[in-house]
């Protein structure tokens, strides 16, 4: 018989018809006795679908589903419903009893069909819904694991490379020894070292032997031995640790990693720097099959075997250059001296190679000439990273005379190293800055010109296809370290007092000696960026900062809070604020009140923090106008507030809340900041409702809640947002249908609806006066119904959005 998957689909109203048959046929009287073989047959089968007809009318009172499948069995129920009935009253005639076991014998072999061939079906349909919801709710999980560091999967290998095949080949028979592996692979940086380790954790031979035992780690200049245990330890055993220490750690990891089957194990350690030996052991695991592979740009010591990775010869690298200038193999126009020289001068770097094609790409003769002729013999072969670096910055000097270009790179040094820079961030930063929109537009395009010249990597998750406020909360940009090194390099010209731009990376406590003076100087710089470690504990700073007009902190920390710096409350310039924990666990926001006194803080950007209360103490931000809060804990942060939110924020125009899942329902509080115009709530998986009072927004033009997946409903309140000109559900599983009067929203110009997967009925009629509407994206099934809208709304375009299945952009490099 159905299984109840496919049995959820029937409906209500089947098992009312169905009830009243089978009571009908339990009850008949003894004028039936003609027909006993096919009333036997039909109780026969409805007491054996009884319990399942049950079920299914309880399952319908959850689950949201058509009728429509099932009306024609439903027909044929009810007739011989009444059929029954008259033959139980003797209204029948002799034509009418032939009819009758005509029709009886129907109604059986209906059931029979239906169960045997519709059901199976509908079955088969509702299994791939259900692994389409799965589908989703994976990548979403995985996405928020990647987002909180957690993933430990290789990312992929650029899809062109050369010079590779024997250092691939030398690793690869090494790995497939039967011995543990403790092997280092080292060679300066931009050489290709994390290249060769990406083609290795995708080599069909050792995937056969590692299986899903390869776990990819970057590690950059701070070995933060804790947070590299957390992150292995949260993807091997899907629980978030809280170790007590670093020897807590590494005790529970040994344990997770013996506890994960027989297949052997290959942990790829990347980019290890010298000075981490001592914690570099505590990773070599007395483990049977276990096997570590370390990329550094030293020959660290205490390694079963060691591989010197070597610059690509000239061959390779006039190929690298050829490529990467998107040259053919014969380029007659280009001169094969001014080549040579611009091979040599790159040193077999892939890097330098990589960047300085791209920079070359489409330039005239002209330019190979002139900047074959300006390097220096002193720079044909680099010894070191800062040769590299000195290569690396002729090219963008050799760029063109876009300054705001070369500004952007350079804030990108503003972030530390090895993490990913999200590009909502950079946009709010270049937004006073540069003085770029603040949609987003320049910017992309800023980030496109440094990626097309490789300079960094612009990770796009997908294309939006709305043209109302662009949604780029999943994009991100990375950087090689070399090349953050160059941006930071490019910021350090001159003294640090009259930067422009004032990057400070602090290692424990040490401070430079200027910024502890007592008699401090101002700085000069508009940009100010300041990263710490675990083991900074706050030492008491001066920095006089009263032009800054961006402040990037970027912290971890042991503790369970984070003070803003003391110096905060007299930048009275400072317009962006952007704090990023980039410790394990959201960290408590302490002191808030010290951005009471800064009258022009037009933006704030929080990170994995914890808000307990933004207002338990009175703030006052009449300037700001955005908040983003990213995997931050909000559930109290508009509670106990000692005044009303609208006093606190009266010219907020812009929310963005995403990953806070600790939010179940919107604050009604929020509803009060009427000039609202931009409300974006995404990946809450924890919402479930919104306040009436969001009708209250009167001023509102966007409304985002994509992937909100308990969100069951919108509020009827939501036909009161006269000015809303776009709505986004997009991945909402649980919304089963839209606003009644959803016609009302006079001004809606697009709906975004892909992967509404409960929303399985009819539009409400009312959706046919939404005149101003000109875009919906959704996807096939939800397509359908927007057909009869669109016999009504003749400008309206529906576009299927393209399924995503290009994962890539969730590994990190």
């Amino acid at each position: 018989m159905a299984s109840l998957v496919g049995g959820a689909a029937l409906g209500g109203v089947f098992g009312e018809v169905f009830n009243v048959l089978h009571d009908t046929v339990k009850s008949i009287g003894s004028n039936a006795l003609k027909f006993e073989p096919n009333l036997k047959k039909l109780k026969f089968n409805l007491d054996l679908i009884d319990p399942v007809v049950k079920e299914i009318t309880r399952l319908n009172e959850i689950l949201d589903h058509r009728e429509e499948e099932t009306n024609s069995l439903i027909e044929y129920m009810r007739k011989a419903t009444e059929l029954i009935g008259k033959l139980d009253n003797q209204e029948l005639d002799y034509p009418s009893q032939a009819s009758f076991g005509i029709e009886l014998a129907e109604l059986n072999e209906s059931i029979v069909t239906f169960f045997q061939l519709h059901i199976p079906a509908l079955n088969r349909r509702d299994i791939l819904q259900i692994l389409e919801k799965q589908n989703f709710l994976c990548k979403r999980m995985e996405s928020l694991a990647i987002k909180s560091g957690a993933t430990c999967v290789v990312p992929p290998p650029p899809e062109f490379t050369v010079g590779m095949d024997l250092p691939l080949m030398v690793l690869k028979t090494q790995l497939l020894n039967e011995k543990r592996q403790q092997i280092l692979l080292t060679a300066p940086g931009g050489c290709g070292k994390t290249t060769l380790v990406k083609m290795l954790g995708h080599d069909q031979k050792i995937k056969g032997k590692f299986k899903d035992n390869i776990y990819f780690v970057p590690v950059s200049k701070n070995f933060d031995l804790k947070a590299i245990a957390q992150r292995l330890y949260q993807y091997i055993s899907h629980q978030v640790p809280e170790f007590q220490s670093d020897e807590d750690a590494i005790n529970q990891l040994r344990e997770g990693l013996t506890k994960i089957g027989s297949n052997p194990i290959l942990l790829i350690l990347d980019d290890v720097w010298s000075g981490s030996e001592f914690r570099l052991k505590k990773f070599m695991f007395d483990i049977p099959n276990y096997n570590i592979l370390v990329t550094s740009r030293t020959a660290l010591p205490g390694f079963s075997y060691t591989y010197y990775l070597n610059p690509l010869n000239d061959d390779y690298a006039t190929m690298l250059l050829h490529h990467s200038a998107s040259l053919q193999h014969e380029s007659p126009n280009i001169p094969v001296e001014a080549i040579n020289k611009i091979v040599r001068g790159c040193g077999g770097f892939p890097l330098a190679l990589e960047v300085i094609g791209r920079l070359l790409n489409e330039n005239p003769v002209e330019a190979w000439c002139s900047i074959a002729e300006n390097w220096s013999n002193s720079h044909y072969i680099f010894n070191s990273n800062s040769d590299l670096l000195d290569c690396l910055r002729k090219s963008l000097e050799i760029s063109d005379h876009d300054v705001i270009f070369k500004e952007c790179f350079m804030d990108l040094g503003s972030f530390p190293q090895g993490q990913w820079i999200p590009v909502a961030a950079l946009i709010d930063m270049w937004v006073e800055l540069h003085k770029l929109d603040e949609v987003g537009n320049d910017a992309i395009y800023k980030l496109h010109k440094i990626s097309t010249r490789n300079l960094a990597n612009l990770v796009r998750k997908r294309k939006d296809a709305g043209k109302i406020n662009k949604y780029y909360n999943e994009d991100y940009v990375t950087q090689h370290d070399l090349l953050r090194e160059l941006a930071i390099f490019e910021s350090c010209q001159g003294p640090e007092r009259q930067r422009q731009r004032l990057i400070m990376d602090i290692s424990g406590n040490t401070l430079p000696s200027w910024c502890t003076e007592q008699d401090q100087q101002p700085i000069d710089a508009r940009l100010l960026s300041i990263s710490t470690d675990e083991s900074f504990s706050s030492p008491r700073c001066n920095i006089q900062a009263p032009k800054v007009e961006v402040l990037v902190l970027n912290f971890q920390t042991k503790n369970y809070s984070y003070s803003l710096p003391e110096f905060v409350d007299t930048m009275d310039n400072l317009k962006v604020l952007i704090i990023t924990n980039y410790g394990f666990f959201p960290t408590e926001l302490r002191n808030f009140q010290q951005l009471n006194s800064l009258p022009d803080l037009k933006t704030i950007r929080l990170e994995k923090v914890s808000i307990p209360s933004l207002f338990k103490a009175p703030v006052l931000l009449k300037s700001l106008k955005k908040i983003s809060l990213f995997m931050c804990n909000i559930g109290q942060a508009f509670g106990n507030c000692a005044i009303k939110v609208s006093d606190a924020l009266p010219n907020l125009m812009e929310i963005n809340i995403d990953y806070c899942n600790d939010l179940v329902e919107l604050p009604a509080v929020l509803c009060d900041v009427i000039l609202l115009k931009t409300l974006i709530i995404t990946n809450c998986h924890q919402l479930s409702t919104l306040p009436n009072e969001v009708g209250k927004l009167v001023n509102l033009e966007v409304l985002r809640l994509r992937s909100c997946t308990d969100l069951s409903e919108l509020p009827e309140s939501i036909t009161g947002l006269k000015n809303l000109r776009l709505l986004d559900i997009s991945d909402c599983l649980s919304i089963r249908h839209l606003p009644k009067e959803i016609g009302e929203l006079c001004k809606l110009e697009e709906i975004h609806m892909k992967g509404c997967l409960s929303l399985r009925n009819e539009l409400p009629p009312s959706t046919t006066n939404l005149e101003q509407l000109k875009l919906v994206i959704c996807d096939e099934e939800r397509a359908k119904f927007w057909e009869p809208i669109k016999e009504v709304l003749t400008n309206l375009e529906v576009k299927v959005a393209e399924k995503d299945i290009n994962l890539t952009w969730l590994l990190k490099p």
